[in-house]
């Protein structure tokens, strides 16, 4: 028998915060807050979505997250999706989440930015002191929003930077990547790397390798948000790792949108084996309908990922994490032992 990947210690470091809601607690706050939500929210689900080959396909994604975002009217609710995201991640085997949050969407109902951004960092600590899923911050600006805003949350993230579970660990960019220059919101990421944080820029889905290249040229990033289409360039793929950049791969995030057909078009081992740190995330499971196991189930079924190989995979999610190195080091050790089990 398979050993079970829900016992397998992983990290997972590309969660949004409203798309790792659960659908029904979506439908419970529309109840709740009396608003209409999307067929494909509700009798329809799981959504269709063709986002990367369809101009269109991104406008139906964003209305949905729009719709599932707008649900979310107060400091109970943020507090209810941090505290339900570290469940999910602690019945999947996760010990260490990194989730990524843009405070601005829900600033209107809390009395600003740093209040939004203070009550999911206090749940972030509650939950983490509960345990077992430690719980940290990254703050994410979004490119169809002005520079100056990255430039006004990167500055919010750095007051906040720390290095542990409750606090900011990184600064990020969502959202279209065919929306704005990424050049132009760099001085964003230099304010947030000189108070410590790492980058965390999403590239390369949407758009193919040359956008992962002006990622590393003008953002310095620690890591890269999906990135898989730098294996459409070897020079690329070696240049990220050449830069000691680690990969968040979201497989069937990826299918869904229309980036490839077909889990097995992913190409996870090709990255892995350019010697790439790779941690596998859900990305949007709200809308996506797959959560982290079973990013890993397809590593296993449909990529041909061994026991030794799915370890290497959670090693690399710790190896590219913010997470303390006790949290690493036990990580490690109880990999060693889910490998050493039986099957």
């Amino acid at each position: 028998m398979a050993r079970p990947l829900t016992e397998l210690p992983k990290a997972h470091l590309h969660l949004h915060f409203t798309g790792s809601m659960r659908v029904e607690t979506v439908r419970e706050m529309a109840a709740q807050h009396r608003m209409a939500l999307p067929d494909s929210l509700e009798q329809d689900y799981p959504p269709t979505l063709a986002a990367a080959t369809d101009e269109r396909g991104w406008f139906r994604f964003q209305r949905l997250y729009d719709a599932a975002r707008h649900c979310v009217r107060g400091e109970a609710d943020m507090r209810r999706i941090v505290r339900e995201a570290a469940q999910e991640d602690a019945a999947e085997g996760s010990r260490w989440l990194e989730l990524q949050v843009d405070p601005t969407s829900y600033a209107p109902f809390v009395g600003g930015i740093t209040p939004a951004l203070e009550i999911v960092l206090d749940e972030a600590r509650a939950v983490s002191a509960a345990g077992p899923t430690q719980v940290a911050i990254i703050v994410a600006a979004s490119r169809i929003r002005h520079p100056l805003d990255a430039k006004t949350l990167a500055r919010l993230a750095a007051q906040h930077a720390g290095s542990g579970a409750g606090t900011v660990v990184g600064f990020g960019l969502s959202n279209d990547e065919r929306r704005g220059e990424t050049t132009e919101f760099a001085p964003a990421f230099r304010i947030a790397e000189r108070a410590g944080l790492a980058l965390m820029p999403h590239a390369g889905e949407l758009l193919g390798p040359a956008e992962v290249a002006t990622t590393l040229e003008a953002l310095h990033p620690t890591r890269i948000g999906h990135g898989v289409r730098a294996n459409e360039d070897p020079a690329v793929l070696e240049r990220v790792a050449d830069a000691g950049v680690a990969l968040e791969v979201c497989p069937m995030s990826n299918v869904s949108l229309g980036v490839y057909v077909d889990p097995a078009e992913v190409p996870l081992r090709q990255i892995v084996e350019a010697g790439i740190d790779v941690a596998l995330g859900a990305d949007d499971p709200l809308l996506f309908d797959s959560r982290l196991v079973d990013q890993y189930a397809v590593a296993r079924d449909v990529l041909g990922f061994d026991d030794a190989g799915l370890a290497g995979l959670a090693r690399s999610s710790f190896a590219a994490s913010r997470a303390p190195q006790a949290v690493r080091d036990a990580a490690y050790a109880d990999i060693d032992s889910w490998l050493a089990s039986a099957g």
